[in-house]
């Protein structure tokens, strides 16, 4: 009888811990995807404002991406940088009780 409760709980052990670490995994696998979808929505910014100039519409951003927060920043070039423009693109969004920040920076020439 002995034998069987010290297995039972042995066993009740190793379930813990396998739940515990199913559980971690769990996080950083939503921590990662909304890494992920903070990545695309800052590229596809980026890449909008490079190539056509606008930025994508904050309501096709928030079809895309929900979840995510898209800020924009520009700054004029200087020294050697000077007749460019910084793009500084944030993407932020949440995986449970953190916060997920992806920064994204680009130079573009200016059309004068």
């Amino acid at each position: 009888m002995a034998e069987v409760i010290v297995g039972t709980a042995l066993l009740g052990l190793i379930l813990v811990a396998w739940t515990v670490s199913l559980q971690g995994a769990s996080m950083f696998n939503e921590y990662q995807w909304t890494r992920q979808r903070c990545t695309a929505a800052a590229a596809a910014q980026l890449d909008s404002l490079g190539i056509i100039g606008k930025p994508i519409d904050e309501a096709e951003i928030k079809r895309l991406w929900p979840d995510v927060d898209v800020a924009i920043d520009r700054t004029a070039g200087d020294a050697s940088w000077n007749g460019l423009q910084l793009l500084r693109v944030t993407a932020t969004g949440r995986a449970g009780a953190r916060v997920v920040t992806v920064r994204l920076e680009r130079y573009i020439r200016t059309d004068n």
